[in-house]
């Protein structure tokens, strides 16, 4: 897996200022409860541009991949990026570009509910909470502010230099500060005056901004796909939004019922690519690069079935940063022959050595932006490089790639503000910060874009359409990938 790469000098000025900011923040090291455990779920569970992360390592700012765990004492930032924490119950923090947060509590009470204590010291961050887990608690610091979360809160907290700006879009909070408590009700924005302490102001309303419909857009995944195993009395709910979306469930005859990622043939191996990741008393860690690569990596087994190749079933114990038992014993034969698991690094890493290394074994395959107009699906990927459900259901496109080794279908971009086709294409081929691809064609002028309001009016969250980004598509491109639903034509009906 490659890692991104990042200059000495880029690391070592984010660290510097990392520790200049610390000490105008309240609360840098809050007391840890009685009977607590620092033993928590938390992951890293998307990373698109540029990401550091403090894995509380005494390393400082390392590059960031998705899947990493996030420990107590742990610090994320982004550049020209976004990020999005996962919490145990689904429950996500995303971070937009030029954002700076840090994690001093992290904890686990006796009864099981979890104590999350998260600090923003620049930039914008959206917080959403699911209702599935009322005993769960919250709080978000910025300046000498506390805010706790309740169930079903969604928010978004904007900080600059001498100001912070707290929009409350579901739910209602209670915000501490020097003044004392003030409750805030949905749909008022709270206006702090960073440099007076206690001085705020709340008005009516919440207006829209460039990043709220990618973080509505990730929100609803999220509770969307939790919903469906909460319905199904799942019990494995850590990152099951990205397994009933990147998979499915089969029954595999005489090996029983498995979960197989999509876009994966006999001869694919769950862990010919990954790192290990050193996370001090833990030891390395296995780390996925998968989107889905959270729980089958913590919970269950992989086993090969003859015939259909690896899968993954739930079952025993959750395993935390030390996940070397989840390798399987021997390797089985697919089409590729015997494949022989990534042996775990046995010494702590050296003062001068890296602390995440990477596992090859196989080149790596991605399904990608081929053009600005088409998205190639390719076999082998097991869903890497594809976005999250803005390409419709992938399970066709799977069984297309599986015969024909790819599929395609027709894209477009769109940026945040409403712009889209490809003239919104970023440099690296999937867009600008906050981009969302969609299947199809961008709707015409005075047509309502999935996601987006009016096309190139740069309208806000209130004028969102509803619509999937495979609502107002055609059918995919016929060609030697193609879906195999596509029509006679190639070009969009």
């Amino acid at each position: 897996m490659s890692l991104p790469k990042v200059s000495a000098a880029t690391v070592l000025l984010s660290s510097l200022w990392f520790a200049a900011a610390l000490p105008a923040q309240t609360d840098a090291t809050p007391a840890t409860s009685a009977n607590a455990s620092k033993v928590r779920i938390v992951r890293l569970s998307e990373v698109k541009g540029d990401v550091l992360m403090d894995r509380a390592i005494g390393r400082g700012m390392e590059s960031a991949t998705a899947n990493l765990p996030v420990v107590e004492g742990s610090r994320l930032q982004t550049g020209m990026g976004t990020a999005e924490v996962e919490l145990e119950d689904n429950s996500t923090m995303r971070l937009g570009p030029n954002a700076a947060v840090e994690f001093p509590k992290l904890e686990r009470m006796p009864g099981g509910s979890t104590v999350s204590w998260v600090r923003l010291m620049k930039g914008t961050a959206y917080v959403s909470l699911l209702k599935s887990s009322p005993g769960n608690e919250f709080t978000l610091l910025f300046g000498e502010q506390r805010v706790t979360l309740p169930p079903s809160s969604h928010i978004r907290l904007a900080m600059a230099e001498d100001s912070a700006k707290l929009a409350v879009l579901e739910g209602t909070l209670q915000v501490q500060g020097p003044s004392g408590m003030e409750e805030v009700r949905k749909k008022r924005t709270v206006t702090f005056n960073l440099a007076t302490a206690g001085e705020l102001a709340v008005a009516n309303g919440v207006s829209g901004e460039p990043l709220d419909e990618w973080d509505k857009d990730s929100a609803s995944y999220h509770s969307r796909l939790a919903m469906v195993s909460s319905a199904n009395n799942t019990p494995y709910a850590y990152g099951m939004s990205d397994l009933s979306y990147y998979g499915s469930f089969m029954d595999a005859g005489g090996c029983g019922m498995m979960w197989r990622p999509y876009f994966t043939s006999a001869a694919w191996d769950p862990y010919a690519n990954g790192s290990w990741a050193w996370y001090g008393n833990a030891g390395y860690s296995w780390v996925s690069p998968y989107p889905w690569g959270w729980t089958p990596y913590h919970y269950g087994n992989w086993s090969f079935c003859p015939g259909m190749g690896w899968g993954w079933q739930p079952g025993g114990s959750w395993m935390g940063l030390n996940n070397m038992a989840m390798l399987p014993v021997q390797s089985g034969s697919g089409g590729g022959g015997s494949v022989g698991h990534p042996i775990r690094p046995v010494h702590p890493p050296g003062r001068t050595e890296p602390t995440i290394i990477p596992v090859n074994q196989r080149p790596l395959v991605k399904s990608e932006v081929a053009s600005p107009e088409s998205f190639v699906f390719r076999k082998d990927s097991a869903g890497l490089g594809v976005p999250r459900q803005t390409l419709g259901s992938l399970n066709k496109f799977s069984e297309h790639a599986m015969t024909h080794g790819q599929a395609t279908t027709n894209i477009y971009i769109s940026a945040p503000g409403g712009n889209a086709g490809p003239g919104a294409r970023g440099s690296n081929g999937a867009g600008p910060v906050g981009a969302t691809i969609h299947r199809g064609a961008p709707p015409t002028m005075g047509e309502s874009e999935p996601g987006f309001g009016a096309a190139g009016a740069g309208a806000g969250a209130s004028n969102r359409s509803g619509m999937t980004g495979s609502g107002r598509t055609p059918a995919p491109t016929q060609s030697s990938g193609a879906h195999p639903s596509a029509g006679p034509s190639s070009r969009p009906r």
